[in-house]
């Protein structure tokens, strides 16, 4: 019986917190999480749009959203920060102006905050985007998935598990692969486990990549 849940919403509230912070009234709600949603692909595409010319990673692990009456605070976590901060103040202010007219909303002030990660490659998201990055260029998964692997071990995680699904290497019929490397106890909810579900278009249909990293025990 393979009762499949996402291991982030199964460990909220032990080693798990969320990513969005805010109280809304019940009739409210969906708007507030439409306008998460909003502010996340903003961020991304704004990223995407700038960064993607000189380095072929957006190095986004996760971003925060803390909402109050009259101030939405935004915090990204990034592995490569680099290229965001080079002219910080500009660059900054340019993405605060998409954000807010993504928003339009004039009567909470809007504040972004940018915070560096160490060990990125411990991050399911920026391996995801390193794997799709492998993908496109036509490198065999194989070689994608060992090289990812080689990757999280330099970022001193306790286990990594690796899974490909669609038409893998322009295959006729879709299939999974999958790789582990380590332990992942999944059952166990004391266990910190980073997870994450990436989609790569390549020019063979659309590949989902999902990562899940043991990070410690708790």
């Amino acid at each position: 019986m393979g009762q499949k849940i996402n291991p982030l919403g199964f460990r909220l509230g032990t080693t798990q917190s969320h990513h969005s912070i805010w109280f809304a009234q019940p009739k409210k709600y969906s708007e507030g999480l439409e306008e998460d949603k909003k502010i996340r692909d903003c961020i991304k595409n704004y990223v995407q749009k700038n960064i993607r010319i000189s380095s072929g990673m957006e190095g986004i692990a996760r971003i925060e959203i803390q909402k109050r009456i009259d101030l939405v605070q935004i915090i990204i976590y990034m592995g490569f920060p680099k290229l965001l901060i080079e002219d910080k103040p500009r660059r900054i202010e340019e993405l605060q102006m998409n954000v807010q007219k993504e928003l339009n909303c004039a009567n909470r002030k809007l504040n972004i905050a940018i915070t560096r990660i160490s060990n990125p490659y411990g991050h399911p998201n920026i391996l995801a985007e390193f794997i799709a990055g492998q993908l496109k260029n036509r490198v065999s998964f194989r070689k994608a998935m060992k090289k990812a692997i080689e990757l999280t071990e330099q970022a001193n995680t306790k286990g990594i598990q690796v899974q490909i699904a669609g038409r893998i290497d322009g295959k006729e019929i879709a299939r999974v692969e999958w790789i582990r490397e380590g332990r992942v106890p999944l059952q166990t909810i004391e266990a910190k486990i980073d997870y994450c579900s990436y989609t790569v278009r390549t020019i063979y249909g659309v590949l989902g990549i999902k990562i899940w990293i043991f990070v410690d025990e708790e």
